[in-house]
């Protein structure tokens, strides 16, 4: 279909109705206003205040999610109970102490003889733990020194042995030589005499040096015997003295010997080796093969384990309750299944202050182990529980399942719509335990743990 042809009429009314109009520069353009941007501080506390609000909605959610399970399943929350029992109640104390043996040797390093305190170098040494047989070497220090001091003490005592005899020999022959002058002035005292007996036939000069000759005679004898016996005093001190220096030396070379053989120790008993905590190096350990030690010092102690005792501290609180023969049940802290018959052995009469406060006092007591077990070992830690009284057929309770208040006691009972609260009588207890004297019936279950009493004697299961 062909368009109509133009219309000149149209074209005509518009452009006398449409006049063109004049151009006008357009106005200037103002630049755009900047749009304000909120403060970075209260952008960042908004967003953390819209975190906090989230989390604050989704922990009610999930509590009042939780709150509403046991009520919306019917299932109440789990309630720890227990059961009234009759039986022995048995009411203890409880000690800890140490273990020890009863027999036990303690081996010091040797003291040697001749006041050499010096330290000693370990060569040998036994074992930790080992068992061992009297006579076996626990124990050797380097004896180099003490048989260096054996030999030149022994070589000393020969030397002083050989001056004793040439002296002696020196002694005795001036002995003959003194003895020798003393019969030759005999002998001249007793020609002076005949000589002077002739003095009747002689002329007067002559008998007058007779006479002189006798004097001389007498007074040398009588010299010499004087000086015979201060010859044999000399002589005789003179020996003692080198005898005393033999002497001397010949306990020194004893002593040197006494000490080298005191480098090794033997077992006196047969026992089990423990070696002592020492200091070395900046902190406590056990002596080794090449440590030094002081003369005196006790490193190590052989003990009999067969007959083992625990040494424990009473508080003069609990002292009263103790009496000797007293059976206890003891436990070792490094062995838990390990249960050991004792029997209270010692207690101490006087109590002894501690560091805790000079009022307080602490009593020693002595347990001694009935029996003996492989695993027992000196300075283990142990527990005591001593027996203070026995009651068979009582009726017990659990202590946390008692609530006492204002001079009352009454436990919750579990009852077919929840638990009920009803009052007892106890009687004595101990930790875990108390007799019930009247309220309840063997076999009764009861909430242990309980929470404070409502306002009515009943509480729900749940709760």
């Amino acid at each position: 279909m062909n368009s109509p042809g133009p219309r000149p009429w149209i074209h005509a009314r518009a452009a006398t109705e449409i006049a063109p109009l004049p151009a006008a520069e357009p106005p200037p353009l103002s630049p755009p206003l900047p749009t304000p941007k909120p403060p970075r501080a209260q952008w960042l506390f908004a967003a953390i205040a819209s975190l906090a609000v989230l989390a604050l909605v989704a922990g009610v959610w999930a509590w009042r999610t939780r709150k509403a399970e046991p009520a919306a399943t019917g299932t109440p929350a789990a309630v720890s109970t227990a059961k009234v029992e009759r039986r022995t109640f048995v009411r203890t104390l409880r000690l800890s102490g140490t273990l020890e043996a009863v027999h036990s040797y303690s081996v010091l390093a040797p003291r040697l003889t001749g006041g050499d305190f010096g330290q000693m170098i370990v060569t040998k040494l036994i074992r930790a733990g080992t068992r061992v047989k009297k006579g076996d070497l626990l124990a050797e220090f380097d004896r180099e020194a003490q048989l260096k001091n054996s030999i030149d003490k022994q070589a000393e005592l020969r030397d002083l042995e050989n001056q004793i005899a040439s002296k002696k020999a020196e002694q005795e022959a001036a002995r003959a030589h003194d003895d020798t002058e003393l019969k030759q002035a005999e002998d001249a005292v007793g020609t002076a005499k005949l000589e002077v007996q002739r003095s009747e036939v002689v002329s007067r000069i002559d008998a007058e040096k007779n006479q002189l000759n006798l004097e001389a005679a007498e007074a040398n004898l009588k010299q010499l015997r004087q000086t015979y016996d201060l010859k044999r005093k000399a002589e005789a001190a003179d020996l003692h003295l080198l005898e005393i220096k033999r002497d001397r030396a010949r306990s020194a070379m004893q002593h040197a010997q006494q000490n080298s053989e005191k480098m090794a120790i033997l077992s006196p008993l047969d026992g089990l080796a423990v070696l002592n905590p020492m200091w070395k190096g900046g902190g406590m350990g056990e002596v080794e093969e090449g440590d030094q030690i002081w003369t005196g010092f006790s490193f190590m102690q052989v003990v009999d384990p067969s007959a083992m005792q625990v040494r424990a501290r009473v508080n003069q609180l609990d002292v009263t309750d103790l009496h000797v023969g007293q059976s206890a049940e003891i436990h070792l802290d490094a062995y838990r299944d390990l249960n050991l018959a004792g029997k209270l052995d010692q207690l101490a009469a006087i109590g002894l202050g501690t560091g805790l406060s000079k009022n307080i006092r602490g009593f020693g007591a002595l347990f001694t182990i009935e029996g003996s077990d492989a695993r027992l070992a000196p300075d283990l830690s142990a527990s005591i529980d001593v027996i203070l009284d026995r009651k068979p057929d009582a009726l017990v309770v659990p202590r946390d399942a008692v609530v006492s208040q204002g001079g009352e006691s009454w436990v919750y009972v579990k009852r077919a719509l929840g638990f009920e609260k009803q009052a007892i009588k106890t009687g004595e207890g101990n930790d875990l335990e108390l007799v019930v004297l009247s309220g309840l019936d063997p076999g009764t279950e009861v909430e242990r743990t309980p929470g404070p009493a409502g306002p009515d004697a009943t509480r729900s299961a749940g709760l």
